[in-house]
C-alpha cells in the first residue's frame, strides 16, 4: 500500500480566481494598493508571507484575519478541480492507499475547499510550507509527495517521501527538474500511468 500527499492550491485544485478575488476584497476593504496578478503568479507560501509585501508588520495579524473571513464566501465558490485530480485520487486509493493533502493554506478552509470540490482525501494538514511538510507527511506514512511548487520538493524530503512535481504552478518542468524533484508531470492526467509503474517497480512486478 502507497499512502500519497497531495499539495492543495495549483496542485488540486485551481485557486487563482478566489484567491485573486479574496485580495480583490481585502484591498477595497482596507484600502491598500495589492497587484493582485503578482499575487496569484506567485502562490505556495503562507498567507503572511505575501501581505508581508503589501503591509506594514503590525497589520498583517489583522489582514491575515479579515482575509480568512473573507475566504469562505468568495474563494471556495470559485475554486475549480484541476484536471485529473479526482483520478489520481481514485489511482491512489483504488490500490488501497490513503490520500493526505499538505498546504499552505490553513486547515479550516483547507477543508472547505476539499469538500466543496468532492476530493475523496483522508486527513488534511494546513498552515504548513516547505520542509515544515515533512512531519505531517511523515506522520501519515506517505511514500510520495505532489506539488507543483519547488518548496514542495523540501517538503517531500523533509517527509521522507518521493518528489512528484506537477508543472501547473508557478514553476516550469524544466525548474522543478533543476530543483531536483525526482519526478516531474505536466498535470495530474499524467498521475495515474506514473503511479501504476513506480508501484509495480516497488513490487518488483
Amino acid at each position: 500500500m502507497h499512502a500519497v500527499g497531495f499539495d492543495l492550491d495549483l496542485t488540486l485544485a485551481d485557486t487563482r480566481a478566489g484567491i485573486a478575488a479574496v485580495y480583490e476584497a481585502l484591498a477595497a476593504r482596507l484600502g491598500v494598493p495589492i497587484d493582485v496578478e503578482t499575487v496569484v503568479s506567485r502562490l505556495g507560501p503562507p498567507l503572511e508571507q505575501e501581505l508581508a509585501h503589501w503591509l506594514p508588520p503590525e497589520d498583517i495579524p489583522a489582514a491575515a484575519d479579515l482575509y480568512r473571513e473573507l475566504y469562505a464566501g468568495i474563494a471556495v465558490p470559485a475554486t475549480t478541480v484541476m484536471p485529473g485530480a479526482h483520478e489520481a485520487i481514485d489511482a491512489v486509493r483504488g490500490a488501497g492507499g490513503g490520500v493526505i493533502v499538505v498546504t499552505g493554506k490553513n486547515t479550516r478552509d483547507a477543508w472547505r475547499t476539499v469538500r466543496a470540490l468532492g476530493l475523496n482525501v483522508d486527513e488534511v494538514a494546513g498552515s504548513v510550507f516547505g520542509a515544515g511538510k515533512g512531519t505531517a507527511l511523515a506522520s501519515f506514512g506517505a511514500a510520495a509527495y505532489v506539488g507543483d511548487h519547488v518548496a514542495d520538493i523540501a517538503a517531500a524530503r523533509a517527509g521522507g517521501s518521493v518528489s512528484v512535481t506537477v508543472a501547473t504552478g508557478p514553476y516550469t518542468a524544466g525548474e522543478l527538474r533543476e530543483h531536483g524533484a525526482d519526478v516531474v508531470l505536466a498535470d495530474l492526467t499524467e498521475f495515474g500511468g506514473w503511479f501504476r509503474t513506480w508501484r509495480a517497480d516497488a513490487a518488483g512486478v
